[in-house]
């Protein structure tokens, strides 16, 4: 596939990296082939393997085959949303003829049909290169792992680039594929997009389908796009949100399309400018340079017409639901391994705490309406929050996988303690680039609302947006031997 990596760059250098939408409508204009596109992508993610390490397995053959089919279908005058558009999934999702292997080693057998997430990104034209690392079982916020290595940050490949989606983040952000499908449980997709400079939105859990599972760990988990701009993250949730039957939880369909939420300014707003660390038993603080990027941006927001207040929810002791929830989550997945003697020994202990605390998942869940009914007392006062995604810049590849639970705990509290509360309300949130430390690290900040709200979520962001461009900053060359981004 030599020669085709160029197709991304040409012609598109002074605005960014060519998107979702853009591409779709260079296909649908016939300007490219969907092969020519699918080729380039592919070719980039073997040419830095080596290096980033964003993808555990790859679809060639089969993608390679779905892009001429799309070719011979454009062609003929068909039109959908994403027809021949190259995307990426994460390594815990169920596409047909590939394992799921969730991070995990061993010899895990194909998956025998495509997940409902999956087959709404199908229906829309979408071709699925390949799957993305996640760290095992999506434990961590960052990704590495025994069965397939580190995965690393484009923009410094010393550094993170955050989990657990952080493959899926890291080949958005390199330019491999224009946008990916991830999955947040305790912000799996908000802190690698904040470490990456995209934008990764975490919907209302139920808005897109677990299907053919009820729930996913305990109902923490909801997939969630992750894109270089808002408008196209926008148009993947509409895509993929419905829910079915076996769904848990069906929220109301949204009152108009998040595509066009992103077009609209939104109304002015009263922000809560949160800066406070919800209480996670271990010690955290916020570094000086994440504080001044998201200090920066509310006062963007404040120049924008919108009021910005301090204001901090009242969390108390949430995490005593998100333990059981999560950890029976990892026990669950534990005994779906062909050989659980593979499995990290932090795995395997967090399995056993999740055995043990099964006595609670029950109430954990009861007590949940009465968690969401005191913090959502907030939005009496205010309509959405503005806080840190996370509480340090990128870490270095290596510095939160420690040898031991307990260590390990303790570095990803100090370095991630912002984004799990959400994941346990079931609420939405947006990840926005907040900008580079001196270091040129990436920053991000979390738009978070009650339930429903991804509508004002997506105004709100695509309004900072278009003052902050920053989709016209990435990464630049890996090194010698990787490919050019998109």
């Amino acid at each position: 596939m030599s020669g085709t990596a160029d197709v991304w760059t040409d012609g598109y250098q002074l605005d960014g990296l060519p998107g979702l939408r853009e591409l779709a409508g260079r296909l649908a204009s016939g300007e490219v082939g969907s092969r020519e596109l699918v080729a380039a992508s592919l070719d980039r993610a073997q040419a830095t393997a080596t290096t980033l390490n964003a993808f555990r397995v790859l679809r060639t053959d089969q993608a390679l085959a779905e892009a001429d089919e799309a070719d011979r279908r454009l062609a003929a005058g068909e039109r959908l949303p994403l027809l021949g558009v190259p995307v990426a999934i994460k390594d815990d999702t169920d596409i047909a003829g590939l394992p799921t292997a969730f991070g995990a080693a061993g010899d895990f057998p194909p998956a025998t049909e495509d997940c409902e997430m999956v087959r709404r990104l199908r229906a829309a034209g979408a071709v699925i290169v390949g799957k993305t690392n996640t760290p095992e079982f999506g434990q961590w916020p960052f990704t590495e792992g025994p069965a397939f290595g580190a995965t690393r940050n484009p923009w410094n490949l010393d550094y993170s680039p955050g989990g657990s989606s952080g493959g899926a983040a890291a080949a958005v952000a390199a330019g491999l594929v224009p946008a990916a499908i991830g999955s947040d449980g305790a912000g799996s997709v908000r802190i690698p997009a904040a470490w990456t400079h995209l934008v990764g939105i975490k919907p209302q859990r139920g808005r897109i389908s677990s299907a053919p599972v009820p729930e996913q760990f305990n109902g923490l988990t909801t997939f969630g796009p992750l894109t270089r701009t808002v408008a196209d993250g926008a148009l993947l949730l509409d895509l993929l949100s419905g829910s079915l039957p076996v769904d848990r939880d069906r929220p109301s369909p949204p009152v108009e399309p998040f595509a066009r939420a992103a077009e609209r300014p939104p109304p002015r707003l009263r922000i809560g400018l949160s800066l406070r660390i919800p209480y996670s038993g271990m010690p955290a603080a916020l570094d000086p340079a994440v504080r001044a990027a998201v200090e920066r941006l509310a006062e963007v927001l404040a120049r924008l017409g919108h009021e910005v207040v301090p204001a901090d929810p009242s969390y108390g002791l949430l995490g005593l639901l998100f333990l059981p929830r999560s950890m029976d989550g990892i026990r669950d997945w534990s005994r779906r391994v062909p050989d659980p003697g593979l499995l990290d020994p932090r795995t395997l202990a967090n399995a056993r705490t999740g055995r043990a605390l099964r006595p609670l998942l029950r109430p954990s869940r009861a007590v949940e309406a009465v968690a969401r009914a005191g913090i959502g007392r907030l939005f009496r006062k205010v309509d959405i929050l503005l806080a840190p995604s996370t509480a340090v810049p990128p870490p270095r590849v290596g510095e939160l996988n420690r040898p031991t639970n307990w260590e390990t705990d303790q570095a990803i509290v100090a370095a991630c303690p912002y984004t799990w509360p959400w994941n346990v309300l079931g609420w939405p949130s947006v990840n926005v680039p907040a900008g580079l430390t001196p270091a040129g690290l990436p920053v991000g900040a979390q738009l978070m609302g009650p339930a429903g709200y991804e509508g004002t979520l997506i105004s709100l962001a695509a309004e900072l947006e278009d003052v902050e461009k920053w989709y016209t900053r990435y990464p630049g060359r890996l090194e010698a031997s990787a490919a050019r981004p998109m």
